[in-house]
C-alpha cells in the first residue's frame, strides 16, 4: 500500500501545472448563444457604430450559426473563431471578450468590422 502512494505521489509530482491544449489553437470552445449586430466605427461628428446589417448573425447550441442566408457552424479554437460553413464560410474573428468580436483579413489582421452580441444593456 504505501508503494503505490509513493507510486501515485510521484506521478501527480510529474503532472502539469497547467491543463495541457488540445489542439495548437487553444482549448476548443462555444461563443456565447444570442444576436450579434455587426458593425464599423463611427466619427465624432456622428454616430459611433455604422450598422453593416448583412454581416449581423446569430449563435446557436453547437457550434452554430444562422444568417438572413442560412446557417453553417463555427470552430472557437483559443480566442480564434473561423466560421467553418455556411454563408459566412471562410470568415474569421477574434474573440476580444465574451461578448465582442473583431474580424479578420486574409493575413489574420484585425479590421475595423467588429460585431458585439446585443443584451440588454445595449438594445
Amino acid at each position: 500500500m504505501t508503494r503505490a502512494l509513493f507510486l501515485l505521489a510521484g506521478l501527480a509530482a510529474c503532472a502539469p501545472a497547467q491543463p495541457i491544449k488540445p489542439v495548437p489553437g487553444g482549448e476548443i470552445g462555444v461563443l456565447q448563444q444570442g444576436f450579434y449586430v455587426c458593425e464599423l466605427p463611427g466619427d465624432a461628428t456622428g454616430p459611433a457604430g455604422i450598422r453593416q446589417d448583412a454581416q449581423d448573425f446569430s449563435v446557436h447550441n453547437g457550434s452554430r450559426y444562422s444568417t438572413s442566408e442560412g446557417r453553417g457552424t463555427y470552430l472557437l479554437t483559443g480566442d480564434f473563431v473561423v466560421m467553418t460553413s455556411g454563408p459566412k464560410k471562410g470568415q474569421q474573428f477574434r474573440q476580444l471578450s465574451n461578448n465582442f468580436l473583431r474580424e479578420l483579413n486574409a493575413n489574420g489582421k484585425e479590421t475595423d468590422l467588429r460585431c458585439v452580441r446585443r443584451v440588454q444593456n445595449n438594445r
